[in-house]
C-alpha cells in the first residue's frame, strides 16, 4: 500500500497540474496492483473528487469559467454517470474497456497539448443538444469505468474551439467533479462497496496532498502544455502495460 500510495501521490500532482483528476491512471495502477476490480471505480472517482475540488475552486475564483458552456454537458452526464455506476461489469470486459479508455485519452491529450498555449482562435458556439448527447456518452463511460470524463471533454472542446484555453480547463475540472460525485452515488448502490473501499484511506490522503502540490505547480511554475505532455506520456505508458497484461 505504501508504494501504491506514492504512485497515487505522483499521479495526483501530474493530473491536477493540468486540471484533471487522474482517474484513468488510478484505475490502471489499481489493476497492476491486483486490487479487486469491482472496487476500482469508487476509489478512482473519490480520488477524482478530492483532487479536482481544489482546482475547480481556484479556477472559478480566478474568473476562468463559462457555466453556459458547462451546463448542457452536465444535463446529459449526471444521470448517465449514475446509471453507469450502478452497472455490474465482469473483469475481462472491464479491463478491455479500461485499456481502450486509457489509450484514447492518452493519444488525445498528446495530440492536443499544443492547444493549451493557443490563444489566437475564434470561439464557436456548440449546439445545445449536441452538448447533451456528448455529455451523456461521457457520463456513462465515466460511471462504468471510474473516470471523470474531463480527459475526453477537454480535447473535444479544444477541437471545437468552444472557449478560451483557461475556460476549457475549468470546464473540464468542473465536469470531472460533478460526474465523479454522480458516479460515486451509482457505485455505492452495489453490495458491500461502502464497507470495502474505506480500507484504502491512505490512497485518498496521498491524492489530497498531491492535488494541492499539483495545483500550485499549475498556478506558479509549469505551463499547462508541458504538464499535459508529461501526463499524456504517462497515460500511454500505463495503457501499454495494460495491453501487455491483457493480450500477451
Amino acid at each position: 500500500m505504501i508504494i501504491l500510495s506514492i504512485l497515487f501521490f505522483i499521479t495526483a500532482i501530474l493530473y491536477s497540474s493540468v486540471g484533471f483528476g487522474g482517474g484513468s491512471t488510478y484505475l490502471a495502477l489499481l489493476l497492476i496492483w491486483d486490487i479487486p476490480y469491482y472496487i476500482f471505480p469508487v476509489i478512482a472517482l473519490l480520488c477524482n473528487i478530492i483532487v479536482v475540488t481544489g482546482n475547480s475552486i481556484n479556477y472559478v475564483r480566478a474568473g476562468n469559467h463559462n457555466f453556459k458552456l458547462l451546463l448542457p454537458f452536465l444535463f446529459g452526464s449526471i444521470p448517465f454517470a449514475y446509471l453507469g455506476g450502478t452497472l455490474i461489469i465482469n473483469k475481462e470486459i472491464f479491463e478491455i474497456l479500461l485499456f481502450i479508455v486509457l489509450s484514447i485519452a492518452g493519444c488525445l491529450l498528446l495530440l492536443n497539448n499544443k492547444a493549451y498555449e493557443n490563444k489566437d482562435f475564434t470561439i464557436k458556439k456548440i449546439n445545445f443538444f449536441i452538448s447533451i448527447i456528448v455529455g451523456s456518452f461521457l457520463g456513462l463511460i465515466s460511471g462504468i469505468v471510474g473516470i471523470g470524463g474531463g480527459i475526453f471533454l477537454s480535447p473535444i472542446l479544444f477541437l471545437l474551439k468552444a472557449d478560451k484555453p483557461k475556460n476549457i480547463v475549468t470546464t473540464a475540472s468542473l465536469f470531472i467533479l460533478v460526474n465523479s460525485i454522480s458516479g460515486v452515488f451509482g457505485q455505492l448502490t452495489k453490495e458491500n462497496i461502502l464497507n470495502e473501499f474505506t480500507v484504502y484511506w491512505p490512497l485518498f490522503f496521498s491524492v489530497l496532498i498531491g492535488g494541492l502540490i499539483g495545483n500550485y505547480l499549475n498556478l506558479k511554475i509549469f505551463s499547462n502544455r508541458v504538464l499535459a505532455l508529461i501526463t499524456s506520456l504517462l497515460v500511454i505508458f500505463v495503457a501499454a502495460r495494460m495491453a501487455f497484461r491483457i493480450f500477451v
